[in-house]
């Protein structure tokens, strides 16, 4: 009996002491996990079920003058699925497998997926095709897109739809509400909303967002917590961009160039409408033309701006230029004279002839512009030096990008880096715009210059940009430069006036009640090898009204295939003309134009 007692005693005392070292050891433990390495495996834990996600910096609006959004940001949202929730839910969790089942099974999948295809505007088919090749890819398969950019309404349809395997992100995206007008001056997107072209790159410091993040934390389904959210950092919004362009105006400077263009079976051809007193763009139209909303639908080499991009041989255009730098120089005035032959060779061996064949003609100044003689400009041009004719060239703009810096913008090519790289042919081509090259807004600034008492205004298509916080930047300059002087501007506009009522598209352009100087301009294209194709771009550019010039309209057609004269532009620049001067309720012209004789 008493063994008995003592043995029982001795198995209590060995398992109390188990106890207390069981308990020492959870102590142990205990105090390693929430005292020495509390800090450790806090953070951890908080690593496992916490989340960041971006906070998405909307990209800014593009408005033109009046604040009409013709590029802007929406909500879009991309729908993906989980292929491998897919199969399992629709075996209710049944693993095993034989026809039957398999049978039901893809029942219940097909159905579903033919409820998640209807709001999107798909097949069933086609989104359990998504499902099976994701799951022969890898039967893990937890993510996979159905869709991707739909708008709210479909997003909240797809909602409804409410599958467990279903999900939505949603991502700010691009529109542009008045699709074509201005699109080759906006630009576009791409799918992951980087800037491709025009001014959405181009201004793109301006538009874009930068994006925040923000954290939180999660439940053991990934399903985010109550109160858990805090910012990281705050998103920045873009900036809104204004133009000086008139959507309205260019609408109808789009749709009228786009009618003649085709008419005459043009390749491409630009519009432009200047502000003369300020410099400011009101439309530069491209045909063709490009929807940012639909890219693919445009060739990739219509989708920028010509006007901006596309150096050419300006043709007779140029001769206003030459006209008004002899008569600045003091080597001439519009009653000056010479004797224009159809053919003329110079001293220097320069052969040059005009577009056809006539006698000795008796003109002046004023005469050589109406005719548009190559041999008469040629001989007042060779009176100033070729150095000084280089720089009032450079004073006009030419030879570099104007100031808007538009993208892919080209400079123009003044045939090399000056006079001392010209040939005897090139000095007497530059004077009647050949052996060079301008784009079309810098020809259309030759103009705005002579209508401006020969001040020229920086060109403006940015007005400024607005960022979030109210600050403005990108405001451009209005300084302008004397390039010519009063008279000799005045003079120069005065003999494009006679050029307007006697030249022979007097009956074809004619503006009614407003008095208008311009210029017609018919060159030769290159073939790229550095020779003259069969090709040709005509134009025609001038201001009205010419008494108090506020306007200039400047229009190119490039290799027109039914008219391959300046009769083809004529009517364009006639109707964008009495179109602004009708828009903007400009005074008619109260007195008659000048008579200055053009034959002695």
């Amino acid at each position: 009996m008493a063994r008995t007692t003592r043995s029982n005693r001795a198995r209590v005392f060995s398992a109390a002491v188990l106890l207390c070292v069981l308990l020492s050891v959870f102590v142990v433990r205990l105090i390693d996990i929430q005292v020495v390495r509390a800090d450790e495996l806090n953070a951890a834990a908080l690593d496992r079920r916490s989340s960041t996600d971006p906070i998405l910096g909307a990209r800014g609006d593009i408005v033109d003058a009046n604040g009409v959004v013709l590029a802007g940001s929406v909500q879009r949202y991309d729908i993906f699925i989980s292929p491998k929730q897919a199969v399992l839910g629709s075996r209710e969790g049944i693993k095993e497998s034989d026809p039957e089942i398999d049978a039901k099974a893809r029942a219940v999948l097909t159905a579903e997926t033919e409820a998640l295809a209807a709001p999107l505007g798909m097949t069933g088919a086609s989104v359990l095709a998504i499902i099976d090749a994701a799951i022969a890819e890898n039967p893990e398969s937890d993510f996979a897109y159905v869709a991707k950019g739909v708008d709210t309404e479909t997003f909240r349809a797809v909602a409804d739809v409410d599958l467990a395997w279903q999900y939505a992100k949603s991502r700010p995206a691009r529109t542009y509400p008045n699709g074509a007008v201005a699109g080759n001056l906006v630009g576009f997107v791409g799918a992951d909303g980087e800037a491709q072209a025009g001014l959405e790159l181009g201004q793109d410091s301006c538009l874009a967002g930068v994006n925040g993040e923000e954290a939180y934390e999660t439940g053991a389904d990934y399903v985010r917590l109550p109160d858990t959210t805090h910012v990281i950092s705050e998103a920045k919004q873009g900036g809104t961009l204004a133009l000086t362009i008139d959507s309205d105006l260019q609408w109808f400077v789009q749709q009228t160039l786009a009618e003649q263009a085709q008419a005459t079976g043009a390749a491409w051809g630009t519009a432009i409408v200047q502000e003369v007193k300020t410099g400011k763009l009101l439309a530069v139209a491209d045909y063709p033309t490009v929807d940012p909303n639909n890219v693919d639908g445009t060739a990739g080499e219509d989708r920028g701006s010509r006007a901006f991009a596309a150096p050419y041989e300006p043709g007779s255009t140029f001769k206003a230029l030459t006209a008004a730098i002899v008569i600045d120089s003091g080597q001439a005035d519009p009653y000056s004279q010479v004797v224009a032959p159809y053919r003329m060779v110079f001293p220097n061996g320069a052969d040059v002839n005009d577009s056809s064949f006539h006698g000795d003609d008796r003109l002046t100044l004023t005469g050589v512009l109406i005719d548009s003689s190559n041999t008469g400009m040629s001989q007042f041009g060779e009176r100033i030096s070729d150095e000084s004719r280089y720089e009032y060239m450079k004073k006009f703009g030419l030879g570099t990008e104007t100031e808007v810096d538009f993208p892919s913008e080209a400079p123009g090519d003044l045939n090399g880096d000056g006079p001392e790289s010209w040939d005897n042919q090139t000095r007497y081509a530059t004077m009647f715009g050949q052996g060079m090259t301008t784009t079309a807004l810098q020809n259309a600034s030759i103009y705005q210059t002579i209508a401006n008492n020969g001040v020229r205004l920086p060109v403006q298509l940015v007005a400024g940009c607005t960022q979030a916080d109210g600050t403005v930047t990108e405001q451009p300059s209005g300084e302008g430069v004397q390039v010519i002087s009063p008279s000799a501007a005045r003079a120069t506009s005065d003999m494009l006036e006679m050029v307007h009522t006697q030249g022979w598209l007097a009956s074809k352009w004619n503006v009614p009640g407003y008095r208008v100087a311009a210029k017609t301009g018919t060159a030769q294209m290159s073939d790229g090898t550095g020779k003259y194709s069969k090709d040709y771009i005509v134009s025609v550019t001038g201001f009205a009204p010419a008494d108090d010039p506020q306007y200039v309209v400047s229009v190119s057609l490039a290799r027109p295939v039914n008219m391959n004269t300046s009769a083809a532009p004529a009517p364009v620049f006639r109707d964008i003309m009495s179109q602004v001067l009708k828009k903007y309720r400009v005074v008619p012209s109260g007195a008659p134009a000048p008579e200055l004789p053009a034959n002695w």
